[in-house]
């Protein structure tokens, strides 16, 4: 029994949407079409709030480095799904899979410290008003995204080395479009019960613990709106809000659905569509919701746009 199928696997196949081979063509123009909205949606957010001096805030600052997270985070799988679409070629090394893996896991839970750490400003900026430019200072902005980024690495370049340094049995192929852990686990040899209690124990630790701060944050938030005299000045105090509360339930309610769908029987079918929209769809509605519900932030469209054509 040792010797079944123990072979020393040099690469994966990413089967991703194989099973529809009529419409290959539409997905290469589909994803591509979405990939480059990512990219101009997200670069054009970072771009405004690069050179605009009046979105010189820690709001905007944390905003351009949550759309810098985006784009890394879909370049890490959408350039190689077009890739594989393309040439139907869907082969991936055991080396670049893991990198792929890691880079995900890092990004992820970057972006959920980030969307928390954007929740505390909101905090700061509604509940304790005279003192947000000493508790918002520069220094402390930049070391709130910078811990944002390397919180988590350790842990989760450690975990990736242990999933990739035990064996894998069987097929080669993976039924997914990019080497995520549910799938990798089920291809791996042996009891992998531990390698999914850790990943669960960092589920809780890297996903949750940022979303229990931004619940607290918000608890707070409506706390105070609530007791806000005016009717005006509760809804200017919630409209600064309403995107970024938007932003998190589509990240996190998308994302718990295509976890806990990979738990369960249903067709690897229905656990990509869900892990597509979690990692592609997402990043691509969230600068239209940031941009087109702040007035601040189209103001600075516009007034950049004029300066080009002057």
């Amino acid at each position: 029994m040792a010797d079944r199928n123990l072979t020393l696997m040099e690469e994966f196949i990413l089967l991703g949407f194989s099973e529809y081979p009529n419409v290959q063509g539409f997905l290469f123009v589909l994803f591509l079409f979405i990939y480059i909205c990512i990219l101009l949606g997200n670069g054009l957010i970072i771009i405004i709030t690069s050179v605009e001096s009046a979105l010189h805030t820690p709001m905007y600052y944390f905003l351009g480095n949550f759309s810098f997270v985006e784009i890394c985070y879909t370049s890490n799988i959408l350039p190689r799904m077009l890739v594989n679409i393309w040439r139907q070629k869907r082969n991936i090394s055991l080396l670049s899979c893991a990198a792929q893996l890691c880079l995900f896991l890092v990004l992820v839970v970057t972006e959920s410290f980030l969307l928390a750490v954007m929740a505390y400003d909101r905090y700061v900026a509604i509940c304790k008003p005279l003192y947000y430019s000493i508790i918002m200072n520069q220094r402390i902005c930049v070391q709130m995204v910078f811990g944002s980024w390397v919180i988590g690495m350790p842990v989760l370049i450690g975990q990736t080395y242990q999933v990739f340094s035990g064996p894998f049995c069987g097929s080669n192929k993976l039924n997914h479009f990019f080497c995520d852990m549910p799938p990798l686990l089920k291809l791996a040899c042996g009891d992998t019960s531990g390698d999914e209690f850790f990943f669960y124990v960092d589920c809780f630790l890297f996903d949750l613990t940022p979303f229990l701060m931004i619940l607290m944050s918000y608890i707070r938030i409506l706390s105070t709106i609530l007791k806000l005299p005016s009717t005006t000045g509760r809804s200017k105090a919630f409209s600064t809000c309403s995107s970024h509360i938007m932003v998190v339930c589509l990240f996190y309610v998308s994302g718990l659905i295509a976890y806990f769908q990979s738990k369960s029987s249903h067709s690897g079918s229905i656990d990509k569509f869900f892990s597509l929209f979690y990692t592609i769809v997402t990043p691509m509605i969230n600068p239209m919701i940031y941009s087109l519900r702040n007035k601040d932030f189209i103001a600075a469209i516009k007034k950049l746009f004029s300066k080009w054509k002057v």
